[in-house]
């Protein structure tokens, strides 16, 4: 037993120890551990490690929860005065709260937040846990690298800590909060183990009931916490911990999205957290286009906010310094607070010369477009591929190239050209590395109008994989192509006849801007892009002469 007179601290311990909800094989284990705790001398080491340990077992909530409110009126309420538009995730959000009231003991899945960056992921997972009334905690897995992180590490090394998950739950103070593990497709791997690989049992229902971190070596129940991750890209995470997850997926807002959620969040925001007043400042509309189009390009909104935030900033100098009045901010003010613009509609004139395409891409961040330039000099039958191209890319430029000149005699392209030149396709910006097969139709289509002299039709972009009998096939990431060939002003796209049902996904606004055509033939491209109509050459075999356009 213990001794009568107990140290004021051991004695503390006890009382808590008495008064806390423990299952029973941790208190078990909690008395063993404070008997051991009383026997020793509070000078030696072993003691702090002994005490730290017992905070830990005392702090956790492994009883304690919070009372799920769920009011799908209310749960829709809350996602709407956060979130602008989403409507596909926020019915799968509302379904899975349903699911929840009708049947508490149900394991739904891990729900994967995976978007651009600035799209509202991270605040999805707060709004989730406000409509649900239960505490929210987050943690970071971006960068991390020793599967210690989310174990623990062993009470024999010196300063040991339980793991990321565990620190979670105490955070918390309740067994059932919303835990999101933001930028899941950060994680790394080294010789200190595979982090992905510990995060396994942690998301999956049929294990995480008894959770154990290599720290307190005691199972824990995690499940009844509602696991939310988030991420950028899909690729580099797992197929075992993809497995796990139901993928939703955010792309990146429209102008119009972005103009209602800058003027109903954003500025409104901005304003207040710089010391202003609604009534000090307005935005006007063009002026809000003006910032999306001119000073930012990109799928979520973080930059938009940055530079709102600047504008408030200048605003309130010009308030402390003792100006007053009401601040309207139209597009000359935007000039005079953020500088010239830092990107130009230039697509007209970059297009109006043969030989210059302009191509689709997808990229982590969200769609962007991308000029191909083609250029021909007198030389030796080379192929020159520049702007630190990929190997599929530059497969796809050869494969261009061979369908070119198989076909040459049709499209009214000298026979010869090949011979006695070199040909240089280029892909500004050049610091960027570029991958994948999407650009061959509009490598393909360049090189037709270099070698046809006939610029491409104006405000055309174009997607899609080719083949060396000029089959064009289906491509991935349409919708944040089509949204980003929206931002640049393109009013005509061409793309892959297979790719069609995708479109269904774009905002309808936004289907009737853009004129879409689908394509199964590298011909049918050409004919749209160019005018050329391909004569079929006569069986013996002598070609064509230029064919009109």
């Amino acid at each position: 037993g213990i001794d009568k007179e107990e140290p004021p601290e051991i004695q503390a311990i006890k009382e808590k120890l008495e008064k806390k909800a423990l299952p029973e094989a941790v208190a078990q284990v909690a008395e063993k551990e404070l008997e051991r705790l009383s026997k020793m001398s509070p000078m030696s080491p072993e003691y702090t490690v002994s005490r730290t340990y017992l905070d830990w077992i005392l702090d956790l909530p492994w009883l304690e929860s919070t009372q799920d409110t769920i009011d799908i009126q209310h749960a829709k309420k809350v996602l709407d005065k956060h979130h602008y538009n989403l409507e596909k995730v926020k019915n799968r959000i509302l379904e899975y709260l349903a699911v929840r009231k009708l049947n508490p003991e149900h394991k739904g899945p891990i729900l994967c937040f995976v978007g651009p960056p600035g799209t509202g992921k991270t605040s999805l997972g707060r709004a989730i846990a406000e409509a649900m009334g239960r505490r929210f905690v987050r943690i970071s897995l971006g960068g991390v690298r020793d599967e210690a992180e989310i174990r623990g590490h062993r009470r024999t090394y010196v300063g040991a800590l339980p793991g990321r998950i565990i620190q979670g739950i105490k955070k918390a103070k309740s067994n059932n909060p919303v835990f999101m593990l933001d930028e899941v497709d950060k994680l790394g791997l080294d010789f200190r183990g595979d982090p992905s690989s510990a995060l396994l049992e942690v998301l999956d229902p049929e294990q995480n009931y008894s959770f154990s971190d290599h720290y307190l070596e005691l199972e824990f129940d995690l499940s009844k916490v509602m696991f939310i991750t988030t991420a950028n890209q899909l690729d580099p995470i797992p197929a075992p911990l993809r497995d796990r997850m139901e993928i939703l997926e955010l792309v990146g807002y429209t102008e119009d999205e972005k103009l209602q959620i800058a003027t109903k969040f954003l500025i409104p925001r901005q304003i207040s957290e710089h010391g202003l007043k609604r009534s000090q400042v307005t935005f006007r509309k063009p002026a809000i286009r003006k910032i999306i189009r001119e000073y930012t390009r990109e799928a979520g909104l973080r930059n938009l906010e940055r530079e709102i935030g600047a504008i408030c900033r200048a605003i309130a100098k010009d308030v402390a310094e003792g100006k007053s009045g009401r601040f309207v901010v139209g597009p000359k003010e935007v000039e005079k607070y953020l500088g010239k613009p830092k990107f130009a509609h230039d697509m007209a004139e970059r297009t109006s010369v043969a030989g210059i395409a302009v191509g689709l891409a997808w990229t982590p961040t969200g769609g962007d477009i991308l000029f191909v330039e083609a250029t021909m000099m007198p030389g030796e039958k080379s192929l020159v591929l520049t702007g630190q191209l990929g190997d599929v890319m530059k497969e796809s430029a050869q494969a261009a190239l061979s369908y070119l000149r198989s076909r040459a005699g049709e499209l009214g392209i000298a026979e010869d050209f090949y011979k006695k030149n070199d040909i240089h396709i280029h892909v500004p910006a050049g610091a960027i590395p570029k991958d994948g097969p999407s650009a061959g139709v509009t490598m393909l289509t360049a090189l037709a109008s270099l070698l046809t002299k006939k610029p491409v039709k104006p405000w055309l972009a174009m997607t899609g994989e080719v083949t060396l009998r000029g089959t064009v096939l289906p491509v991935g990431g349409i919708k944040e192509k089509v949204l980003a060939a929206s931002r640049s002003g393109i009013k005509e796209i061409i793309l892959p006849k297979e790719n069609q049902k995708d479109l269904d996904e774009i905002p309808e606004k936004i289907r009737k801007q853009i004129k879409f055509y689908p394509v199964n033939r590298m011909e049918e491209v050409l004919e749209i892009a160019l005018g050329l109509n391909h004569k079929k050459t006569p069986t013996k075999g002598r070609p064509n002469k230029k064919s009109k356009s």
